[in-house]
């Protein structure tokens, strides 16, 4: 029998989850110079949708998945997503070929879907409301762990193999399985809307089509007309989107929330800073393994460090955001990662500077991660009234699932496939890209202006469809 009466247990068994999802969105960048090499044969472009696949299903899936919990039971949804991102975790890690790896990653992102959203509308009714600020800052912080730990981590077991990487998830999956049978208990919602499915299949395919373009553009040409097939192809099915969305009864994205000047404008801040973030943790680790020639182990033991600060001042960051406002905190955050990654591209050499040039800067840049998720997830937060805190924290999370297939889709394009002598000058290039989309960032996030707060959210517990940002 479920004991949901033991907060204790109900709180590790969500964060076991929690952990093993976010986990996989960072150690899987510290595989992809091995992918690159075992998969002989395939470009940086096409090891991209490893990725990319990922974070597009994931970002399309987060509502409509958090919607179908609601309806068929939160328990189920959560025992489900964690199974089907096990299974998938395997999948990854027997994988023969790059179009394998990236449908499994395909049903992960499904997975990960089903689980985000739900873990969170299971963890608070075990909790009493007075210690529910508590239980959502442990869960919160869950992110910050993974991010920390998974540069060693992967560097650690790709010294063994990738597929390892992936297949850690399986035990972990399994254990978490069973737990959750034992301890969670259900809950449902039957007068949950229904999911908009056509609208997810629009996201999807638009922001694919866009990611295609800029991935493929150098090889096949900007003017090619595949290229422009593309693009063309994603600026009219992000058109439909927003007009079916628009005659939708429960759309993906509500767009009379995009009208609250303050949430569209964190929204857009934060998908920018995210294009430039993600790209970073693609960028350094190539950078450690192509051009310095270090091993994977020693990169992800080298870039450990930025994510240990990212966490370090998340918590600082939403103090002074509540005492001098968001958009103060969040545009000196992403100048600060702007100015780290501008560092990286004046300084940065063919030979390893690691201690005066890129361990500086990747500290500053962690600092600048947590000084800038924090405010502008609160800014959306407090954005909206409580009967859109929901669906609105839901799209915010969305929007930095977005700027992360950007960012690598637009850094891939970038780098190309540099000759040894110009490697350097390449990822240059790349890390003024990053210094610019982290610097628009910034001064989106400075428009912010004054945040009005609405009520406080009731204390009953939130529906599944309620995502938290965490960084």
């Amino acid at each position: 029998m479920p004991t949901a009466q033991r907060p204790g247990r109900v709180l590790a068994v969500v964060s076991l989850a929690v952990f093993m999802a976010n986990l996989d969105l960072f150690i899987v960048n510290v595989a992809m110079p091995d992918l690159v090499r075992d998969f002989s044969g395939s470009s940086l472009g096409g090891l991209s949708w490893v990725l990319n696949a990922y974070a597009i299903v994931f970002a399309a899936l987060l509502v409509p998945a958090g919607r179908i919990a609601d309806r068929v039971g939160r328990r189920r949804a959560f025992s489900g997503g964690i199974a089907l991102f096990t299974v998938a975790s395997a999948l990854c890690g027997l994988a023969p070929s790059v179009p394998a790896l990236v449908a499994a990653r395909v049903v992960q992102a499904i997975g990960a879907a089903f689980l985000m959203p739900t873990s969170l509308a299971l963890l608070l009714p075990a909790f009493p409301p007075a210690r529910r600020p508590v239980a959502i800052g442990v869960w919160a912080a869950i992110g910050g762990v993974a991010a920390a730990a998974g540069p060693p981590l992967g560097g650690l077991l790709t010294e063994v193999s990738w597929r390892l990487v992936f297949l850690v998830n399986v035990p972990v999956g399994i254990l978490a399985v069973v737990a959750a049978g034992r301890v969670l208990t259900e809950a449902r919602d039957p007068s949950a809307r229904r999911p908009d499915l056509a609208g997810t299949v629009l996201l999807v395919a638009a922001i694919a089509l866009l990611s295609l373009g800029l991935v493929q553009a150098p090889e096949w040409g900007w003017s090619d007309p595949r290229t422009v097939a593309a693009l063309v192809a994603s600026a009219v099915g992000l058109a439909g989107f927003v007009a079916h969305c628009a005659r939708s009864s429960a759309p993906v994205v509500e767009l009379s929330m995009l009208r609250v000047r303050s949430y569209a404008l964190a929204n857009l801040a934060v998908l920018l800073f995210t294009v430039a973030f993600a790209a970073t943790l693609l960028a350094n680790v190539l950078f450690l393994t192509d051009v310095w020639g270090w091993s994977v182990l020693r990169s992800g033991l080298a870039l450990a460090p930025g994510p240990l600060f990212a966490a370090g001042t998340a918590v600082l960051g939403g103090r002074l955001a509540a005492r001098v406002g968001q958009r103060w905190v969040a545009a000196a955050g992403s100048g600060l990662f702007a100015l780290a990654a501008a560092w990286c591209a004046l300084r940065m050499q063919a030979h390893p500077v690691y201690a005066s040039v890129l361990l500086p800067a990747w500290c500053v840049g962690g600092v600048g991660v947590g000084l800038t998720l924090a405010p502008l997830s609160s800014a959306a937060a407090a954005s909206l009234p409580p009967a859109r805190f929901a669906t609105g924290t839901a799209v915010f999370t969305m929007s930095r699932q977005v700027g992360s297939v950007l960012g690598v889709a637009v850094l891939v394009a970038i780098l190309g496939s540099p000759a040894p002598a110009d490697a350097l000058a390449t990822f240059q290039h790349g890390w003024w890209f990053i210094a610019a989309a982290a610097a628009a960032g910034a001064l989106v996030a400075l428009m912010l202006g004054p945040v009005t707060h609405h009520a406080p959210a009731p204390a009953s517990p939130p529906a599944a469809t309620e995502v938290a940002a965490a960084a």
